[in-house]
């Protein structure tokens, strides 16, 4: 799956626990009707990704829908859900930039008006 747009936020690199788990958050506000601002999560070595990324850059990210389950100390089951990126793109609107000068329209061909029912057509279809 993938989500697309601007990016909104990169945060900074969050090391949690004795075994050093690293996590770092981006979010990305959708171009579309009603825009969403979606946090996507990046874990471990992927958190060096976003080093790159800027806010206002267009991006698309692959990401894993992850759930998980936990009791609490009540024995109450919840259950969590997060988006985690595996891998991210700059869109190919941010290489030229808005700058970039309209691309002509390419002149039509001029129609041949010599055909003959008979001439024989060598096209495969």
């Amino acid at each position: 799956m993938e989500v697309q747009g601007k990016i909104k936020m990169v945060g900074e690199t969050q090391t949690f626990g004795s075994n050093g788990f690293r996590k770092r958050e981006i979010v990305v506000t959708t171009e579309e009707q009603y825009p969403q601002h979606i946090m996507v999560e990046f874990v471990q070595d992927k958190t060096d990704l976003l080093n790159s990324y800027k806010v206002g850059q267009s991006v698309k990210i692959n990401i894993n829908l992850r759930g998980r389950e936990w009791v609490n100390p009540q024995g109450e089951t919840k259950y969590f859900n997060s988006i985690q990126g595996w891998r991210i793109e700059a869109l190919q609107a941010e290489v030229g930039g808005e700058n970039m000068p309209p691309v002509p329209p390419a002149d039509a061909f001029e129609p041949a008006g010599d055909l003959k029912e008979e001439d024989h057509d060598d096209l495969p279809f």
